[in-house]
């Protein structure tokens, strides 16, 4: 018997890209489609449907109390950037950029979740079909994991002070590292974090797609900036769920995947905090899905 390739069926296996794509095809990490506007092009990778264990292990180094493990189902596939979204993406479809750490290859941050709804309304407006929105906690987390059970897709996570995780080093910018050789002029004064990785004294986000990406191609699932997510935040249903999406309605919004400027225990996967929806940070950006909710 032949086998079958590892991501079918998915939407590119007939030949047949959308009509917004500037780019499309399949390589060791599985499709990918791409958009551009203007000059800035953004790739997405194809994230399968399946099960997994959203959440962590009691025995989890660093886990917090509101990350009950738990079984979840996602019946269909998604389309998931590869990266945040960067300061040059949002430049080209709003026109500014509010970022405090400006480099177009860094990702956007100091942008609300309400923010972030007019963004994806007019990059939608610009290219119809599209349709791009938030993913919600369970697509970012099964796209985080990509098939693993450990704190990080690199393995298990052993934490030898508040910034301090090697395992982190090769995957995530973290406060234990985003400030080694930190690259622009003007930084944030990280003289006085304690127990770093590396010594430093100003640290920020970094370009994108630095270090290494999880087994789905995905880069800086982990650190650099804090993700939005489309669900309104609340404690887990216990039982196994399929397709969750959030109540619907809440006073703040889920956020994933740690930061720049976070302890080593907020870059892993089961990681979840929450913020108002009008709330601007700089170590907080997006990345965008699209497909099947």
């Amino acid at each position: 018997m032949t086998a079958q390739p590892r991501y079918r069926p998915h939407p590119l296996d007939q030949g047949h890209p959308p009509a917004w794509a500037s780019a499309w095809g399949e390589n060791r990490f599985g499709p990918f489609v791409a958009f551009a506007v203007g000059n800035v092009e953004q790739r997405m990778r194809w994230i399968p449907p399946g099960s997994f264990w959203m959440g962590s292990p009691e025995d989890e180094p660093g886990r917090y109390e509101d990350e009950a493990q738990h079984r979840v189902t996602l019946t269909e596939g998604f389309w998931l950037a590869d990266t945040p979204c960067t300061q040059a993406l949002w430049e080209a479809v709003t026109g500014e950029n509010p970022s405090r750490f400006k480099s177009p290859d860094r990702p956007v941050e100091q942008v609300s979740w309400e923010d972030v709804q007019a963004f994806l309304a007019q990059l939608g407006a610009r290219l119809p079909g599209l349709a791009p929105r938030l993913p919600t906690e369970a697509e970012w987390e099964h796209a985080c994991r990509a098939g693993t059970e450990t704190a990080t897709w690199a393995g298990p996570m052993e934490i030898l002070g508040l910034r301090n995780a090697p395992v982190l080093d090769t995957i995530a910018w973290y406060g234990g590292n985003s400030g080694k050789d930190f690259d622009l002029e003007e930084g944030y004064d990280s003289s006085g974090w304690p127990e770093k990785q590396y010594p430093h004294t100003k640290a920020g986000t970094r370009p994108v797609a630095q270090k290494d990406p999880n087994p789905w191609g995905l880069s800086d699932m982990l650190g650099n900036v804090y993700e939005w997510c489309e669900d309104w935040y609340a404690p887990y249903a216990l039982e196994a769920t399929t397709n969750p999406i959030g109540p619907a309605e809440g006073a703040v919004r889920a956020i994933r995947g740690g930061s720049w400027f976070g302890y080593a225990l907020d870059v892993r996967s089961a990681f979840r905090s929450h913020i108002p929806p009008s709330r601007r940070w700089i170590s907080l950006g997006f990345r965008l899905a699209r497909g099947q909710v």
